[in-house]
């Protein structure tokens, strides 16, 4: 493998790609929460000036990962990707007061994986939006198979990709700049985690919107202090988590360890994955919203300009994506109690690789995006519906603001063989727990999870 020093030239961002790609088992690793939702929701107010609004526009990165796509008049696809990044849009590294506050190293630790995947479905008769989780370890064919590796964690189509482009565009740069080729090889990553997220779940992605760490503790910076709820008291040293069970305020720094917590260590018993922590951030947005509605933030100029502000230089999306649409299409995001969904998986397992990794029933998947992008009529019999094979963890829907979401249990489909697609397959692991990220989840609340 490649190393930073090795490379044609040394900046930040190789040491960064590096340095992500070396300690696979490093263990503190970042979530990002899709902070674009919270864009979307302001930008739907309509009640900022025209300068503030392009003074926005201005500032935030267009790509062309992504060209043309549907508008949004149509049924659309919006793929959120937060980046592990301890860096901004534009590669820079961030303030010291930041890197204490993400309390997850320096500019140097991170990389460029989509540790946060969530494909927002927008659909265009005004009914309720779909939110769907995509767990970054599920284990899938990476598209094009980038820097020679055909398959491996879902999240990993953009590192990849992104340090192909890097090493191809540095050995003949084509008159390029620095700047140039790292956002064109941002562009490569993206259009690769883009094609691997549409061939892993057999849709058509329409639109994309990225941010980094940074953003989203500026977005918590802007609206702190932040109600939410959890089941049971919990600690976590590598994320700082420290809160205490039931319904409470945080600031912006305890947000952050909110959506990067998938760990206890406390000693206390409380059983915490990856999964839960997809579940953490889909109720974080469900809080969020609630909670900017109830405040009147959406028709408060100076806060919409401060939430804009802080924002449009850790954000980038696609050439197409009109923002005034999109923002006032998002009244759905709060009127309809968006659906919130994360994708079942088999098994917990480990790679060729010996990295860990979910082993995952493509068809399945594929089956349940289906459905709930397109669901069918319930059928006009009303004698009980004959009773289908059992999917990994299905989705049940239960209401947000009613306090837990369901207690532990074996996850459905535990024990079956990975997909015959996987060669070579993963390993399965002894346990798999469902929790309660198995359920669907409601907005339109403060939802009490683990």
């Amino acid at each position: 493998m490649r190393r930073p020093e090795d490379a044609p030239f040394r900046n930040l961002y190789q040491k960064s790609l590096a340095y992500d790609r070396r300690w696979v088992y490093r263990r503190r690793r970042a979530a990002v929460l899709a902070g674009v939702v919270t864009v979307a929701l302001v930008l739907g107010a309509g009640v900022w000036a025209a300068a503030t609004y392009f003074g926005f526009e201005n500032g935030i990165r267009r790509s062309d990962a992504l060209t043309g796509g549907k508008g949004l008049d149509q049924d659309v696809n919006i793929l959120l990707m937060g980046l592990d990044s301890r860096l901004d849009e534009n590669g820079k590294p961030l303030s010291q007061e930041e890197y204490d506050a993400l309390h997850s190293g320096s500019s140097d630790d991170g990389g460029y994986n989509s540790n946060v995947l969530m494909v927002l479905h927008v659909p265009k008769d005004g009914s309720r939006a779909t939110i769907i989780s995509v767990p970054r370890d599920d284990y899938v064919d990476l598209a094009g198979a980038p820097d020679g590796i055909q398959q491996g964690k879902v999240k990993q189509a953009y590192g990849y990709a992104m340090d192909q482009a890097m090493h191809t565009l540095a050995a003949n740069p084509g008159g390029k700049s620095q700047d140039e080729i790292y956002q064109a090889a941002r562009d490569a990553g993206r259009k690769a985690e883009i094609a691997t997220v549409e061939n892993f779940l057999g849709i058509k992605i329409d639109h994309f919107a990225e941010v980094t760490m940074a953003a989203f503790l500026s977005v918590a910076k802007a609206v702190a202090p932040i109600t939410v709820c959890l089941q049971e008291a919990t600690q976590d040293s590598y994320s700082g988590a420290d809160f205490k069970a039931g319904v409470q305020q945080i600031n912006a720094q305890q947000a952050v360890a909110f959506v990067r917590q998938r760990r206890d260590t406390s000693g206390s018993g409380v059983a915490l994955s990856d999964l839960d922590r997809s579940r953490r951030q889909q109720a974080f947005i469900s809080s969020l919203a609630t909670q900017l509605k109830q405040r009147g933030t959406f028709t408060d100029l100076g806060k919409v300009t401060g939430i804009l502000d802080a924002l449009k230089d850790k954000i980038a999306v696609d050439q197409g994506l009109n923002l005034i649409d999109f923002g006032l299409k998002a009244k759905q995001l709060t009127e309809n109690k968006t659906k919130f969904v994360t994708l079942p998986i088999v098994q917990f397992g480990t790679s060729d690789t010996g990295e860990s990794v979910n082993i995952v029933d493509k068809q399945a998947i594929r089956a349940q995006v289906e459905d709930l992008l397109n669901p069918k009529p319930a059928p006009a019999s009303s004698a009980p519906a004959q009773a289908a094979p059992a999917a990994p963890a299905p989705a049940s829907s239960s209401d947000a603001g009613s306090g837990a979401q369901g207690s532990d249990g074996q996850g459905a489909g535990s024990g079956q063989a990975p997909p015959a697609a996987a060669a070579p397959s993963p390993s399965p692991s002894s346990t798999f727990n469902a929790g309660d990220w198995s359920d669907a989840l409601v907005g339109g609340g403060v939802p009490c999870v683990k």
